[in-house]
Formats: C-alpha cells, sequence, structure tokens
C-alpha cells in the first residue's frame, strides 16, 4: 500500500459529524470538504462528477437526511440522499478502487431486542428515516467495493441541532420537561465518531487491509434513556459557569413513548454493541459524559449570556 498522503474527499462537511471530521482527517492527507450548496446529494450526476473529478483515494459521506419526524412525509428526499446518494457514492469508488467511509443509525433496528444489538443482527426499522439509511447500507454493499459503514446512535456536538441544545433551550425558557423515559441507547459524541473515522483510517493507511463491504458499530460507553441523558445534561451544566437559574435533574419528568406521540415510531432498544470495532482496530470506546461537559464549556464560551 502507498504511503503517499492520500487525497480525502468529505461529504456533509458543514454537519455535526461533518465539522468534526475536517479536523479528524487532516493529518491523513489532503482534505476536499463538500457542503450542500458544493454538491447537491439528490444530483447523481453532480455527484459522481466531483468524485470523478478530485479522484480520491479516501470518501467520507458524512451527509444524511437526518430530520426524523419529517422524513415520514417526505419518503423521496430521505431516499434519495440516505439510500441513492450513498450508492451512487458507492459505485464512484469502485471504479476509482477508492475506499468510502459512511455512517448509518440505530435505526435500522425494530429496538424489540432486550440486550445491545450486534452487526449481524436482523433489522427492522420502524420509521422512513430508519427504511432510507438501511437502504443506503444495503446499496453500498450491493456495489461490492470497499467500503467502511459505521453505524452510530444518539450524536450530539457543539455544532448544528441536537437533544443537548433543545433540553437547554427548554430549560431557560422555564418550559416543563416532560422526557420520554423508556427509549435507551449510547448518546454519541460527534467528536468521538470523526476521532475513530480518523484512527481507523489512519491504520487503513498503514496497511490494516479493507478489502470489501465492512460493517461495524460505533457508539460511546454508558448506555442511558432520554430522561437520564436530559438529567446528565442538567446536572453538568449547573458546573459550568455561564449556565443559570436552570432546574434541577429531577425536575425532568418521566414519560413514556406513548405518552409522546411523534410521526416516526422509534425503537425502544438503540443500545449498540461495539465489539466488533474495538477488537479490530484496538479501541476501546469512552463514556460521553466528558465529551458532554467539554461541549457546555464550548457552548458557554461562545455565548455568555445564552444558547
Amino acid at each position: 500500500m502507498s504511503r503517499t498522503p492520500p487525497r480525502v474527499l468529505l461529504f456533509g462537511a458543514e454537519g455535526q459529524v461533518g465539522w468534526q471530521l475536517q479536523r479528524a482527517l487532516s493529518p491523513l492527507g489532503t482534505v476536499t470538504a463538500l457542503d450542500r450548496r458544493a454538491c447537491d446529494l439528490t444530483d447523481l450526476a453532480a455527484v459522481r462528477h466531483q468524485i470523478a473529478t478530485l479522484a480520491p483515494e479516501i470518501i467520507v459521506n458524512a451527509a444524511a437526511y437526518t430530520a426524523v419526524d419529517r422524513a415520514e412525509s417526505e419518503p423521496d428526499a430521505a431516499r434519495a440522499i440516505n439510500a441513492e446518494a450513498p450508492g451512487a457514492m458507492a459505485e464512484a469508488a469502485r471504479a476509482l478502487g477508492a475506499l468510502l467511509v459512511h455512517y448509518s443509525t440505530d435505526y435500522v433496528f425494530d429496538g424489540s431486542k432486550s440486550t445491545p444489538y450486534v452487526e449481524t443482527d436482523a433489522t427492522g426499522p420502524l420509521s422512513v428515516y430508519g427504511r432510507s439509511k438501511l437502504e443506503g447500507e444495503r446499496a453500498i454493499a450491493a456495489v461490492g467495493g470497499r467500503s467502511l459503514i459505521l453505524r452510530t446512535s444518539w450524536v450530539f456536538g457543539a455544532r448544528g441541532h441536537n437533544f443537548v441544545k433543545t433540553v437547554l433551550r427548554l430549560a431557560r425558557e422555564g418550559k416543563t420537561l416532560r422526557i420520554v423515559d423508556d427509549q435507551v441507547g449510547a448518546p454519541t459524541p460527534a467528536a468521538l465518531i470523526s476521532d475513530v473515522t480518523g484512527q481507523i483510517l489512519a491504520a487503513t493507511h498503514r496497511g490494516r487491509a479493507i478489502d470489501g463491504p465492512r460493517l461495524y458499530h460505533l457508539a460511546a460507553a454508558n448506555p442511558v434513556s432520554w430522561r437520564g441523558f436530559a438529567q446528565e445534561i442538567l446536572r453538568l451544566a449547573a458546573t459550568v459557569p455561564g449556565f443559570d437559574a436552570l432546574p434541577p435533574p429531577e425536575a425532568v419528568a418521566a414519560i413514556a413513548t406513548a405518552d409522546y406521540p411523534t410521526p416516526a415510531r422509534r425503537p425502544a432498544n438503540s443500545r449498540l454493541d461495539c465489539r466488533r470495532l474495538e477488537q479490530d482496530f484496538d479501541l476501546d470506546l469512552p463514556d460521553w459524559r466528558p465529551f458532554l461537559h467539554r461541549m457546555l464549556q464550548l457552548l458557554a464560551l461562545k455565548n455568555a449570556n445564552g444558547y
């Protein structure tokens, strides 16, 4: 394998994970980062053109249609971005002999299993979003080139919209926090996803081969319910200067999924077993709470008067 720095093409540069990937991928080689303005993923010809023109050795797709509830009324848009575009990327990558890295989701499962999901478990998405992401996985695998699919869960980070920012906003506005307590998963920092991706790609560049489609689970340690996540947000925020007058963690009321109907159904169990990834790449995936604390510090620094 060549030891010259590879050319890396990143899609979804402005998203939570994509923003962090720009930092994590830069030590590998030359990174070309594209956002939706630079490349519309619903235009498959444009996707193929970008890949053929730039001729990267590594393609990282951090772009996705992530509006889970809106996808129920926009299935074609979700499928175009989450399924058709990754399939086109896989075809273009195979033509170049490039490695494609793609991110998927815990929502490909129905959540009925009582233990964490492993990569070989049967899928059964409950929503349009979950089905579109599963179709993306299958489209990539069907091409048969060199690919790495990383399923993750409950992503959060200082950039973009996510559960952490929603909880802080509602708490600041004095809203009563009633959070689902019967859905369990692992909040996973965008920074962790990007750092692990960088470590995997560095290992492949050093000679650890990925010769065909590979699928792994990538999530932080110590799963929790959505209510438990909200409580930890408030607990840690209370330790960060700049977060004042927030309610205590015990003020977060527990409700059942049935008490909070949404257009899209969510899996009750989103826990992912990540041992295959840890063993294959000598990793020890950490707890999400130190990342959350750092995120809160960054938010406080960014705006001392609000968040």
